[in-house]
């Protein structure tokens, strides 16, 4: 679907052409794009600005049928993500209009003062992206995505970046697979029926895959897991997804939260809190999208995904606020709160983690809290962690591929906040206030020595609207982000 193309716009016969246009600068050296940009910009509704946009049909410059001009706002403001945005825009524009080809005019990467392999990746990725739409369970699909997406540059940069293609296709079919778990019904997601699904697609791409049934986990310890799921009707699962390089030197352990639909428990969920609890299973998305996306890209490690999968319901089974559960790892704990189920699940599955592969790093992703949404919004993740030079690379990628984080701090003194009379620890701090630092010091208390990273992704998961590369539902954050970060480390 992704092509770079060497075009001659006055001989080669073109559908959609879509050029890039700054407020202030020309930032295109091909002089035909600069005539038709500079005719643009003589019109009076058109100055280049972010999300303006005007259309010429049949301009007499080039064969296309029409050519989009779409702004890109002020020079000194343009990075990666302002021509993400905007490729995803085109495409967006593109599924409007009915159109099913185009092309987009890559800028020149001196004149705008970027690297051209990221300016072109960031664009591939905003196209892809913004080619999508969650629409099964519509008995007719309203739009129709495109079915070829080109980019026009020098024909050197078509044989320099030919690698890219695949790369940003590999990485974006793992972000849409993701948006396809988070976005599904919890009805239809089932911890079953969603461990079959991530298991088929896995073993299509190479993986290894185990499923432990509930049997197999009473049989191993996993009571905290088995603890949390005892209210459904649906048994939870664990899977693990393993990528293996022989001879590789280092192996990463990537822990995803499972919570495929959290009423709350017996601490019931009030009103519109409960409605989009079918997403509090997007950090296992993740997780699971990335390994299979990785099976691609064949990075020089070991990666092993493990992923606690259960529902949290209100029954007679379930369990209650003053209970203690034995975790895999011996520690008790006292629940002080039903809701607060997702550490649970995590503890288990770290710990065994860590016992079992023993990692060079293991790193976290869950929809965990509701304070962390407070702190930082809805399109921002919290990081956690007590290594600067891991706390560094992910914000790193995260810059790269535009799923923000943000490090939060671990004071000791809040572990206090978690102490328990009766067990070893509480899964509910004694304040309502730094809710998400408080489960982030529980996790810690299961990770041994390990160099850990936990990312709280209960803001940017799921959007309620609409953006320039992603519909509503499921964002699929966190899959470009960790594979970034895994081909760096």
């Amino acid at each position: 679907m992704l092509e770079l193309k060497a075009v001659n716009p006055k001989k080669d016969t073109l559908k959609t052409l879509v050029i890039p246009v700054c407020e202030d600068v020309d930032i295109h050296d091909n002089r035909t794009v600069g005539q038709l940009v500079k005719k643009a910009m003589a019109l009076k509704e058109f100055n280049g600005k972010i999300e303006e946009e005007v259309v010429f049909h049949h301009p007499v410059e080039v064969l296309a049928d029409r050519v989009i001009f779409m702004g890109a706002g002020p020079k000194a403001a343009v990075d990666t993500e302002v021509f993400r945005a905007l490729a995803g825009r085109a495409v967006n524009s593109c599924i409007t209009r009915g159109l099913d080809d185009i092309l987009l005019t890559v800028p020149s990467s001196a004149r705008i003062g970027l690297d051209a392999a990221e300016l072109i990746e960031a664009m591939m990725e905003g196209a892809f992206l913004g080619n999508y739409r969650f629409e099964h369970y519509k008995s007719e699909r309203k739009q129709i995505t495109l079915k070829q997406i080109g980019f026009w540059v020098k024909l050197q940069d078509v044989r320099r970046f030919s690698r890219l293609s695949a790369r940003v296709a590999a990485a974006c079919q793992g972000t849409l697979q993701a948006r396809e778990w988070v976005s599904a019904p919890a009805a239809d997601k089932r911890p079953d029926a969603y461990a079959e699904s991530i298991a088929t697609l896995a073993r299509a791409g190479g993986l290894n895959v185990v499923i432990w049934d509930e049997k197999i986990l009473v049989e191993k310890g996993f009571e905290a897991l088995l603890a949390v799921g005892q209210g459904s009707q649906a048994e939870p699962r664990l899977v693990f997804l393993e990528y293996r390089v022989k001879g590789a030197e280092k192996t990463v352990c990537l822990v995803g939260k499972g919570v495929t639909f959290d009423s709350g428990g017996l601490n019931l969920k009030i009103g519109g809190s409960m409605e989009g609890m079918k997403m509090d299973m997007a950090g296992s998305a993740a997780v699971a999208a990335t390994l299979i996306s990785m099976a691609k890209l064949k990075p020089n490690l070991n990666v092993v995904g493990v992923l606690p999968l259960v529902e949290n319901m209100p029954s007679g089974k379930a369990i209650r606020p003053g209970d203690i559960i034995r975790t895999y790892s011996g520690k008790t704990v006292e629940v002080g709160n039903t809701d607060a189920e997702g550490r649970l699940i995590l503890a288990d599955a770290i710990a065994y983690a860590v016992e079992v592969y023993k990692p060079h790093i293991l790193i976290d992703m869950a929809t965990l809290t509701g304070a962390c949404v407070v702190a930082l919004g809805e399109k921002i993740a919290a990081v956690f962690t007590k290594e600067d030079a891991l706390a560094e690379a992910i914000l790193t990628s995260g810059k790269r591929t535009f799923e923000r984080c943000w490090r939060m701090p671990m004071p000791e003194d809040y572990k206090e906040l978690l102490r328990s009379d009766f067990a070893d620890i509480s899964n509910m701090s004694s304040s309502k206030w730094g809710g998400a630092i408080t489960a982030a010091l529980f996790l810690s208390a299961f990770v041994k020595d390990t160099q850990w990273a936990h990312i709280d992704i209960a803001g940017p998961a799921y959007a309620k609207k609409g953006s320039a590369y992603c519909s509503p539902g499921g964002t699929g954050f966190g899959v470009r982000l960790l594979l970034d970060l895994l081909e760096k480390l």
